[in-house]
This record gives structure tokens, sequence and C-alpha cells, in this order.
């Protein structure tokens, strides 16, 4: 009897320790859940009102960054002994706006940006026609981008679409390793750090088809690190050139070099434009999309897998990359692609209309600790997100982190899945 009563007060220290220690660590989590406060708001246009979707919102004179939904929306959260003094607002076409902040919250800020014009230089001057002035950026590579391996965090969202209902909503906080611009790609990783996930609980909205894609689209749509894509010597020549009209990027004018396809390859090739910086010659942004004048190319290079009997078309691919200038050199920020498609079986009347949307922004870099992501936990093309991260729960998830804001249609989504997930149970 004494025995086992000794046992059971062993129990109870053990059950009290570990009490104590879960309080503990409650306490470190409250504690590190106040070491950052939030800056919250819209962005619009001064004149129209208008919103502004997918401006760049970052931390002057560091490389803690975010950017705002297709709302214009925004939230960014400052650790609270970063000493920042003012939040940077960027948009294409319009000037800087400089938030000055103070350590406290600050919610509901509206954010007005002024259209900003620019001419263009003539480029004639330099010998050049936009073939030209795209080799000469490629040339710059080297002094441009990182030079050394680097490590960065980022957000990642996916969303997709059947028809005009969300049926899963995929999120993460993702680490990405990128060796130096001039290496290439081939030993840059992601590796998903935490995330969630809502999926619709109706058979009927399983999506039966992989597309290439997921986070290490943070990987292979870095087309300056990855110029096998469209900007490689050989891959210039497949293309015709053409110098736009230019624009503004951060108050610094930008050379607007439009492209299109001038060969027919065994593959799909793309047309889109490229924002090259006037000053130093640093890609800053990329629009392009994948050619549709032959859907079976098209299809073969986005699908890996389909079911038998199933016939997909591609109706659009499309890919918006963009660098934000820190300093002297130019750091990735923000990926997104969008993929529209229609999925019918045989033997079936009606076709069904899907979209895929992915994006990463990245919020934080590390040049002085960049250690190589394991393979064994590298996320990998054969995966999906989805099964990988749990469900949505707690509502702090994300702690302080730096997300994309949830536009409005999407977070009425997320709470019809939750009602029609909890429904199902």
């Amino acid at each position: 009897k004494i025995k086992k009563m000794k046992t059971i007060i062993r129990q109870m220290a053990v059950l009290a320790i570990a009490i104590l220690m879960l309080a503990q660590q409650n306490i470190g989590w409250a504690q590190s859940e106040r070491d950052y406060y939030t800056i919250s708001g819209v962005v619009k246009e001064k004149l129209s009102q208008r919103k502004l979707e997918y401006a760049v919102v970052a931390l002057k004179g560091s490389k803690v960054g975010t950017i705002a939904n297709a709302n214009g929306e925004f939230s960014i959260k400052v650790k609270g002994n970063s000493g920042a003094k003012a939040v940077v607002f960027s948009h294409l076409g319009y000037s800087n706006y400089e938030l000055p902040i103070d350590g406290k919250d600050m919610s509901d800020v509206v954010i007005y940006l002024e259209q900003k014009t620019s001419q263009l230089d003539p480029v004639t001057i330099l010998g050049m026609d936009g073939k030209g002035l795209v080799e000469l950026a490629m040339e710059r590579v080297e002094r441009n981008y990182p030079s050394s391996k680097n490590a960065l965090s980022g957000f990642y969202r996916e969303t997709v679409k059947k028809r005009r209902s969300y049926i899963n909503v995929s999120e993460a906080v993702v680490d990405i390793y990128k060796t130096p611009y001039m290496e290439g790609v081939e030993r840059d990783a992601v590796q998903v750090y935490k995330g969630r996930k809502l999926v619709s609980p109706d058979p009927k909205d399983t999506l039966m088809v992989k597309l290439l894609g997921g986070p290490n689209l943070s990987i292979y749509l870095d087309v300056v690190k990855n110029p096998d894509l469209i900007l490689s010597r050989e891959n210039l020549d497949l293309y015709s050139f053409r110098i736009e009209e230019s624009v503004t990027i951060g108050e610094r004018p930008h050379y607007v070099v439009s492209f299109q396809p001038q060969v027919i390859m065994p593959y799909a090739l793309y047309s889109g434009k490229l924002f090259i910086d006037k000053g130093n010659y640093t890609f800053s942004r990329a629009e392009f999309k994948l050619s549709m004048s032959d859907r079976n190319k098209a299809t073969q290079a986005i699908l890996k897998r389909k079911p038998f009997g199933m016939h997909f078309k591609p109706e659009e691919v499309s890919f918006l990359v963009t660098y934000r200038q820190e300093g002297n050199m130019a750091l990735l920020h923000y990926i997104r692609s969008e993929i529209n498609f229609k999925c019918d079986w045989k033997k079936r009347l009606f076709s069904t209309s899907y979209s895929i949307v992915s994006e990463t922004v990245v919020t934080d870099s590390n040049f002085d600790d960049a250690k190589r992501i394991p393979l064994r936990v590298a996320f990998k093309d054969n995966q999906s997100l989805s099964d990988k991260v749990s469900n949505f729960v707690d509502k702090d998830f994300w702690e302080d982190y730096n997300i994309i804001e949830p536009e409005e249609s999407l977070e009425n989504a997320v709470e019809k899945l939750r009602k029609a997930i909890n429904s199902r149970k």
C-alpha cells in the first residue's frame, strides 16, 4: 500500500512538473505574443479612392515586408525590439509613402498613394533595342542580386475554386534556401515550417489533377535565378522584344520591355513584360503568360498527372514575379501564379471550371546564417501541401508571422467551409 502511495505521489509530482512546464511555456508564448505590434489598414489611390491591390508594404531600412491583398488590405507585424521608425508603401506607377510608427498598434490606417508619371529615356543612344536591354540586365545579375547563399522566410497560400466556390484553402509559413544567383536553382529548396488547410468535405469537390507548383514556385518562377524559364541566351532568340512606355516602381524609373514568341517550338512559350530599373539595370518585375496557341503544349507544361478518362483543358496560365530593392541589392519579394482550366469526363455533357491561385510573399531574409535545407525535409514536387499540414483550428495560428491578409471573399469562403466540415462531423 505504501509502495503504491509512493508511486502515486511520484506520478503526481511528474504531473505537477508537467503542468508547471506547460504554464511556463504558455507564459513564454504570451510574452512572445506581446513582443510585436501590428500596423493594419488599406492602401488606396489618392485621386479615385480606388483600393490598390498588391501594394508592397515594408519596414524602412530592413528586409522585413509583406504585400497588400487583392482588396488593398494589409497587416504587418513589427518586432518590439526592431527599432523600426516607418513603414514604406510602394506600388507600380505610384510615389512611395512613408508612415511613421512608434511601437504601438495602429489599425484602420488608410494609405493614399499618388500616381507618378515617367517619360521614356531614349534607349537608342545606348545602341540597344529591347533584346539588348534584356541582355544587359542579365549581364548585371551577379552585381545586382545576392552573390552569397541566403535563407528567406515566406508565407505561402494556395486556393482552389470550383466554379465560383472555394473547395480548398492551404496556407503555410515556409523557409526558402537559395544559393548565389549565378549558380542556378538546382540546390535551392523549400521547407514547410507550419501550415493549415481547409478542404471541402463533399467528395464531388475532390480535384483529381496534379499541377506543377506548390511552395516550390518560389524556386522555379524566380526568372532571374532560373533563366532557363525565359531569360537564357538560347531562350531570348525565341522571342521578339519591344520597348514600351516607361513606368516608376518604388519611385525608381523603369524601362518596360514586352516580349512574345517569334518561332514555333515543340513546347509552349510565353508572352509578357519585363520591368528593368533604369539606374542599375535590375529586373524588378516580370509579368508573363503561357501561350495558349497550342493547348496540348500548354497542358504538358503544367500538368503532371490526371485520372484516365478525364479531359484537361487549360484556359489561362499567368504569372507575376517581383523583386524589392534593398540598398544596392534586389531581393525576391512576391510570386503569384493563376491557372484557370476546365475538366470533363467522357460521356458527360458539361465541363467544370477550376481556378488555382498560388502566391508566396517573402517576409524576411537572412544572409549571415543561411543553412541548406536537408533533402529529407525539403518540399518535393510530387507532394501536396494539403497532405502535409493540419486543419484550421486556432484563430491565432500565425502568432507574430507576417502573412498576406485574406480578402473578404476568402474569409467568407473559409467560414463557409468551416460550417460544412462541422456539419459532416
